[in-house]
C-alpha cells in the first residue's frame, strides 16, 4: 500500500485548502497536522467528513510559530517567543553532556503538549508521529519523544523514520532532475540519525508495535514533481519488495502559502523560502496526476 502524504496541514486555512484539494482531485491519502497552529481546530473541522479516510499524523514542530508551553520552552525560542533553534544547533547539543539534559526536559514538556493538541484528531485512538523539517530525528529530540511515550499511555502505530534508499536514485540516475546537493547531505544525515534512533530504541519500538515503512521524499524535497516520482517509483517498488516491507510513504509538500497576510505571519526564514515556493504547486500537480485513476 502506498501512502501519498502531505506535511504541514493546519498551518493556515488557505494553505490547508491547497493540501486537501489534492485529496479531492488526486492521490493524497495522508496528512501531518501542525500541533501549535492557532488554525488547527478550524482546519480539522473542514475535513471532518473525510478525516477517517486519511492517515492523520502529529507533525511535531520546533521551527514555525510559538511553542504551546510558552516560557517553559525558553531554550527553544527567541525574544519574541517564536521557535528559533536550528537543526544543527540541536544536533550539536545532543552530544554535549549536562546541557543536553536541560534541552531534553523542555523538549519533552513541549512534545507532551503538542501530542495532547493532536490527540482529538488521531484516528482509531492511535498516534502517528513525524516532525517538521524532520527535527524529531535529532537525538535529543527523539530521546525526549521516547521519554514522553514511555511515561504516557499512548498507542503509537507509526513514527516516520525518513531513511532514503539511495539505490532508488542511483538506478534512476539520468531520469531524475533537480536533486540538489543540500538534499543529498540531508538524506545522508537523516539516514544516520534514523539508524541511531532505531538502534537505541528498537526494543521499545517493537514493544509499542510501531510500523516501519519504506520512505521516499527527502532527496527530492521541494522537487517531488510528477516526472521525478514516476522515474523513481519502479525502483522504489523493487526495493520495497526486497526489503520485506508492505507499505511505502511518499512525502509531498503541496501546501503553498500565498495570501500576503499569511506570508507575514511566518516566523522562520527557512520556512518562508520553502512554504512560499512555486514548487509546492508543482508537487500538488504531481499528486493530482498520480491520482488520476483513483476513484473517490
Amino acid at each position: 500500500m502506498t501512502e501519498y502524504h502531505a506535511d504541514d496541514y493546519g498551518l493556515f486555512p488557505e494553505q490547508s485548502r491547497h493540501i486537501i484539494d489534492c485529496y479531492h482531485r488526486g492521490a493524497l491519502n495522508g496528512i501531518s497536522i501542525m500541533p501549535n497552529s492557532p488554525y488547527l481546530s478550524a482546519c480539522m473541522d473542514e475535513i471532518k467528513d473525510i478525516k477517517e479516510k486519511l492517515f492523520i499524523t502529529a507533525h511535531l514542530n520546533f521551527v514555525e510559530g510559538k511553542p504551546l508551553t510558552g516560557s517553559n520552552a525558553s531554550r527553544l525560542t527567541n525574544s519574541a517567543g517564536n521557535f528559533d533553534i536550528g537543526f544543527l544547533k540541536l544536533l550539536i547539543i545532543s552530544y554535549i553532556p549536562v546541557i543536553r539534559l536541560f534541552y531534553r526536559k523542555q523538549l519533552a514538556t513541549e512534545i507532551k503538549a503538542q501530542l495532547k493538541a493532536c490527540e482529538p484528531y488521531m484516528n482509531n485512538g492511535e498516534f502517528r508521529i513525524d516532525g517538521h523539517v524532520h527535527f524529531h530525528m535529532i537525538p535529543v529530540v527523539f530521546d525526549a519523544l521516547m521519554d514522553v511515550l514511555g511515561a504516557e499511555d499512548y498507542k503509537v502505530s507509526y513514527i516516520r523514520f525518513p531513511k532514503e534508499e539511495l539505490g532508488v536514485y542511483t538506478k534512476a540516475f539520468g531520469k531524475v532532475k533537480d536533486i540538489k546537493p543540500i538534499n543529498v547531505v540531508k538524506s545522508l544525515i537523516l539516514n544516520v540519525l534514523s539508524a541511531r534512533n532505531k538502534r537505541k530504541y528498537g526494543e521499545d519500538l517493537r514493544h509499542m508495535g510501531v510500523k516501519s515503512k519504506f520512505f521516499m521524499g527527502v532527496m527530492l524535497s521541494g522537487h517531488m514533481f510528477y516526472e521525478n516520482v514516476m522515474a523513481c517509483l519502479p525502483y522504489a517498488g523493487d526495493l520495497l519488495t526486497k526489503s520485506g516491507k508492505k507499505e511505502m510513504e511518499l512525502l509531498f509538500h503541496p501546501g503553498d502559502v500565498t495570501l500576503p497576510e499569511d506570508v507575514e505571519r511566518l516566523t522562520s526564514k527557512d520556512d518562508y523560502e520553502f512554504l512560499t515556493s512555486g514548487n509546492r504547486k508543482k508537487e500538488a500537480d504531481a499528486l493530482k496526476k498520480l491520482g488520476s485513476n483513483i476513484a473517490r
